[in-house]
C-alpha cells in the first residue's frame, strides 16, 4: 500500500533553494514507502518510511510555528542519536530555524553555556538527566528557552515547569496548527535563501570555551556536491540502497553529514545504534554498506579482533593469528597499488577470504561495507592496512566543522598510507581552492563549503581568516609527490626541544596507539630536555592479557601499576621508539591512574585530549619524569 504525502508543491524541483528539508519532501513525494530510518525498540528493529517520516518533520515543523518560531532562531537539541533528533532538525531547517547540537554528555555548566550563547528558544532534552540539566539553571540565565521539549516522560511528568513540552504533545500542538494554517510550512519552505544559517556547530573546545560555527545552505549543499563528485570515487557512488549505523553524536560534523545530510540527499538508510555501548553488536546485526569512524573506533574493532584472537582455543588461536599475518601481506599488497588489488593481492585474498576473512567481517559488522572513512584526527597506518587486507575499504579524509568537512580525501587507486589523501575534485580543480602556506605550513582552504563565521564572534573570525580571504585551519601539513597531504599536527601542538627540534607528538602518540594495549597516550616535551609521556591503558585488552598472565588486579589504577603491565608497555615505547629518530623518542613514561574522561574535563565531547587539563591533572607525574 502506497502512503500519501501531504503537501501544497510537488517535488523538491518546487524550491529555488534545495535545503535538507525540501530533499526529504522530495524524497517522501517520489518514493514514499522507501525506508530511510530504523530504531530498535523492545529488541526489534522498528522502520520508518520516507513518507512517514516527513508526516512527522511536517507536523514538528508546525509545532515550531504554533511556538513562535521565527526565521534565524536557534532551536537547541540535546539527546542521544534518535529518529526526534532527526526530524526535529529537518523540522527547525524548514521554518528556516537554526539546529544547534549538543553532546548528550555536556553537563550543567557547558549546557547553560551553549543555550546562552546561541540564545536558543526551544530546546530538546531527551528524558529526565538532560531536563534536569537544563533545569538546574537559573531560569533568569536561559530566558530566551519558551519551552523545553522532552521524548522520554519518566520522571518528568510530575515536574511543575510552564516550559515542559511532552514530545508527543508537541507533535499534537504541530498537527493543530497545520489543520489551521495549511501550506504555511512548505511557503516557509520555498522563501529559504541559501546563505541562510542553517546549523550552529560548537567546536570541541580544546583550547578554550566551544565557538558556534555557522554553516549556511551553500556551505552543505557544496559538501554534498563535493561528496558525491564523479572524480572523487571511480568505483562507488552512495546512494539510496545504501545503510548507514548512526552512533557518532549528531551535533559532530562527521555524523551529521554522513547520516543527516545523506539521508535527505540520497535517500539512504539510517539505522540508529541503541547506544555507543552496543555499536558493536549492532554493527554485525546492521551490516552497513557505510561506515564513517573516528580513529579510536577503528582502534577499538581492531583490538576486539586481537581479544578475539587471544581468547580462542590453541587451534582457533593459531588459525586467526594466520589470518592476521595474512590479512597483513593484502594490505601491504593493496596500499603498495594505491588501495587497488594486484594479481598478488587477489590470490591471498581468494585464500584469505573463505578461510578467516568472511568471518572476521561478519563478526566486526562489516560483511557488507563497501566504503569506509576514518577522520576527525589522526590514525596509525598499521590499522589502516588492517582493514585494508581484510576486505573493509578505509579511506582517510580531513576536513573540520569550518570548512563543511571538505579539504582533502584518499580514493581509491590513488591511496597514500600516511596522508589524508588529495584535496576534494584534484588540485587542479578551481573549485577546491587548497593550499599550504609556504612560510607555516599551515593548511588553508577557500570553497563555497567555508563557513559563515563564529556565531557573535566577529574577531575570532576574522582571527580565523587570512587578509586575502583564506580560511586558516590551524593544521600543519605537507605534500606527498605532489598530490598527496600529510597532516604534522595542529600548529599549537608542535613541540620545540629546549635544543630547539620541532616535534610533531601526534606522530609519536598514534604509533603508541596502533598497540591494542594503548588507548590513550600524550607526548610531552616543549621546552625539555626529552620527551616523555604519559599512557593509558585499554582496560579491555590489558585485563585480557593480565588474566591470561595470571595477574590478578582490582581497579584501573592497580592493573596499571602491575610490574607486569610497565614492562608490557615498556615494550610498547621501545617499539615506537624504533620508528623515530633519538630526538624523537620517548625517555621515560608514566601510567595515567585512571580512565579520562569528558565530565572531568580531560576529554573533549570528540574524545580528543584537553593537553593544558592533562597537565594541570598530572603535573605531578609530569615533572616526576624530569625531576
Amino acid at each position: 500500500m502506497t502512503t500519501t504525502v501531504s503537501a501544497v508543491t510537488t517535488g523538491v524541483a518546487a524550491y529555488q533553494v534545495p535545503t535538507l528539508a525540501a530533499q526529504m519532501y522530495g524524497h517522501a513525494v517520489e518514493t514514499p514507502d522507501h525506508v530511510v530510518m530504523r530504531e530498535k525498540d523492545f529488541g526489534v528493529w522498528q522502520e520508518s518510511t520516507a513518507a512517514e517520516i516527513w508526516e512527522l518533520v511536517l507536523d514538528a515543523a508546525h509545532g515550531l510555528l504554533a511556538l513562535g518560531v521565527e526565521v534565524g532562531d536557534r532551536v537547541s537539541i540535546q539527546s542521544e542519536n534518535r529518529p526526534e533528533w532527526m526530524i526535529l532538525d529537518f523540522a527547525t531547517i524548514a521554518v528556516r530555524g537554526v539546529t544547534v547540537g549538543f553532546y548528550p554528555t555536556n553537563p550543567t555548566a557547558e549546557v547553560e553555556y551553549l543555550l546562552t550563547d546561541c540564545g536558543s528558544v526551544v530546546h530538546l532534552a531527551e528524558d529526565q538527566e538532560q531536563v534536569d540539566r537544563v533545569l538546574d539553571i537559573d531560569r533568569g540565565t536561559v530566558s530566551d528557552v519558551r519551552k523545553i521539549l522532552y521524548c522520554e516522560p519518566r520522571g518528568v511528568r510530575n515536574y511543575d515547569d510552564d516550559r515542559l513540552l511532552d514530545w508527543d504533545d508537541f507533535l499534537a500542538l504541530g498537527r493543530e496548527h497545520r489543520a489551521t494554517h495549511c501550506g504555511a510550512v512548505e511557503e516557509s519552505m520555498t522563501e529559504a535563501k541559501w546563505d541562510d544559517g542553517m546549523t550552529l556547530v560548537y567546536t570541541s573546545g580544546t583550547t578554550g570555551p566551544p565557538k558556534g560555527a555557522m554553516l549556511t545552505h551553500r556551505n552543505v549543499a557544496y559538501s554534498m556536491t563535493m561528496f558525491r563528485n564523479p572524480a572523487m570515487r571511480d568505483d562507488y557512488r552512495i546512494g539510496g540502497d545504501d545503510e548507514i549505523l548512526c552512533y557518532l553524536p549528531l551535533c559532530h560534523v562527521a555524523e551529521r553529514i554522513f547520516s543527516t545530510f545523506h539521508v535527505a540527499e540520497l535517500g539512504l538508510t539510517v539505522n540508529f545504534a541503541e547506544s555507543i555501548d552496543t555499536v558493536p553488536a549492532n554493527l554485525r546485526e546492521v551490516q552497513p554498506t557505510l561506515f564513517f569512524a573516528v580513529p579510536r573506533i577503528w582502534e577499538r574493532i581492531h583490538a576486539g579482533v586481537m581479544i578475539r584472537a587471544n581468547d580462542a582455543s590453541p587451534f582457533k588461536r593459531l588459525w586467526l593469528r594466520f589470518g592476521m599475518r595474512l590479512a597483513a601481506a593484502v594490505g601491504r599488497e593493496k596500499v603498495a597499488n594505491g588501495g587497488l588489488h594486484t594479481m598478488k593481492s587477489r590470490l591471498l585474498t581468494a585464500i584469505g577470504r573463505p578461510l578467516v576473512f568472511r568471518a572476521m567481517l561478519e563478526r566486526i559488522g562489516m560483511r557488507r561495507c563497501v566504503w569506509a572513512a576514518s577522520g576527525a584526527a589522526p590514525i596509525a597506518p598499521e590499522i589502516l592496512e588492517f582493514f585494508t587486507g581484510i576486505g573493509v575499504p578505509v579511506y582517510e579524509l580531513y576536513g573540520m566543522t569550518e570548512n563543511t568537512a571538505i579539504a582533502t580525501i584518499n580514493v581509491p587507486g590513488r591511496m597514500r598510507l600516511g596522508t589524508v589523501g588529495e584535496p576534494f575534485g584534484g588540485i587542479d580543480l578551481p573549485d577546491s581552492h587548497f593550499r599550504i602556506d609556504a612560510d607555516t605550513g599551515e593548511i588553508q582552504v577557500k570553497h563555497p563549503g567555508v563557513f559563515a563565521g563564529y556565531w557573535n564572534k566577529p574577531e575570532q573570525t576574522a582571527e580565523t581568516f587570512t587578509e586575502d580571504g583564506w580560511l586558516r585551519t590551524g593544521d600543519v601539513g605537507e605534500w606527498v609527490d605532489g598530490t598527496h597531504v600529510r597532516i604534522v599536527d595542529r600548529i599549537k601542538n608542535i613541540i620545540i626541544t629546549s635544543g630547539g627540534k620541532n616535534i610533531s607528538p601526534s606522530e609519536i602518540e598514534n604509533s603508541l596507539k596502533a598497540s591494542p594495549y594503548v588507548k590513550e597516550a600524550m607526548v610531552i616535551g616543549d621546552r625539555r630536555k626529552f620527551l616523555s609521556a604519559l599512557v593509558g591503558i585499554e582496560l579491555d585488552t590489558v585485563g585480557n592479557w593480565a588474566l591470561r598472565q595470571n595477574i590478578p588486579y582490582t581497579t584501573y589504577r592497580d592493573l596499571g601499576e602491575k610490574p607486569e603491565v610497565l614492562e608490557l608497555i615498556q615494550g610498547v615505547v621501545n617499539e615506537t621508539n624504533e620508528k623515530f629518530a633519538s630526538v624523537e623518542t620517548i625517555k621515560k613514561f608514566r601510567m595515567i591512574p585512571k580512565e579520562l574522561d569528558h565530565e572531568d574535563g580531560e576529554l573533549t565531547a570528540t574524545q580528543k585530549l584537553k593537553r593544558s587539563a592533562m597537565e594541570d591533572a598530572f603535573g605531578d607525574l609530569i615533572e616526576e619524569m624530569y625531576a
